[in-house]
């Protein structure tokens, strides 16, 4: 059951990141990024302190080496993404994101020796062509590289996949509530820093008063994805943790399609069944 319940949970970080990155693009351009990045760990940090204060004390110095460089990538890998999200197309952002899932499936195989099969490999290969074509909504050209945000987006997606594989890895040797808090208030306190230097805490304060429902729904859907993905990653290897819960682009069109009627060009189309096709034959593979 250990395996199933991994591919379970990751399928609920999916849901929740694909709602999520709706989110942090709103708060980001309402906001900022360090706003948003501040009002996220915050949240997090107050709400999980009751549930792991307890083992705080008997936390090794190889653990918090972990969650040092968890939390490190984290930071770098949110403020370029939500940089990114935040002068960037979020149509020319997405597919970008892909990047994540091979730099966490080497760093699984080379730090842990976590082996993916060969079935599985080709699985998750199809899965990120999958994803690359769902999310390109024209055809690709050299001129989307000098869009904006995408050397951010870029930057931010080969720390993020290292964050993933730091996340998940520091959920095993902790637990998942462990590595969520601590990330979180490593994150907080920076932010919270940046923001008093600058002058800018109570602005946000005024904003967050004006805004409760985004700020509401802002914590609960990324902060429950990387629970969701915590938790997952205890079950599943990491690189099947990371390229299912990576769909989460595959629901952000699917939201696009019902919410806005949006048109799927051909490629899209191709890209969104194989995605889903690859996604479930990756739990049925590995449950």
């Amino acid at each position: 059951m250990g395996i199933e319940l991994g591919i379970l949970l990751a399928f609920g970080a999916l849901i929740c990141w694909g709602f999520g990155d709706f989110f942090i693009q709103r708060s980001t351009r309402k906001f900022g990024s360090w706003e948003t990045l501040f009002i996220i760990s915050s949240f997090a940090t107050i709400v999980l302190f009751p549930f792991i204060y307890r083992d705080l004390a008997i936390l090794s110095k190889k653990e918090i080496l972990v969650l040092l460089i968890a939390s490190s990538c984290i930071l770098f890998a949110a403020l370029f993404n939500f940089e990114g999200l935040k002068k960037g197309k979020l149509a020319i952002i997405e597919p970008i994101f892909v990047i994540e899932v091979p730099i966490s499936i080497l760093l699984a195989f080379f730090i842990i020796n976590e082996v993916i099969d060969s079935t599985g490999l080709i699985l998750i290969a199809i899965l990120v062509i999958g994803l690359i074509l769902v999310s390109l909504k024209d055809h690709f050209t050299k001129r989307r590289w000098l869009e904006k945000g995408v050397i951010l987006a870029i930057i931010g997606s080969i720390f993020m996949g290292s964050a993933n594989f730091f996340f998940g890895l520091g959920s095993r040797i902790t637990n998942p509530l462990i590595i969520n808090w601590f990330v979180s208030i490593f994150l907080a306190v920076i932010c919270f820093v940046y923001l008093v230097l600058n002058k800018k805490i109570k602005k946000l304060v005024l904003d967050v008063k004006k805004n409760k429902r985004l700020v509401l729904s802002l914590n609960i859907f990324d902060n429950g994805a990387w629970i969701f993905y915590a938790f997952a990653a205890l079950f599943a290897p990491i690189g099947i943790v990371v390229a299912i819960s990576e769909s989460y682009i595959v629901l952000a069109v699917l939201l696009g399609l019902i919410i806005n009627k949006e048109r799927l060009m051909k490629h899209q189309k191709f890209g969104l069944i194989i995605s889903i096709i690859s996604a479930i034959a990756l739990a049925l593979k590995y449950s």
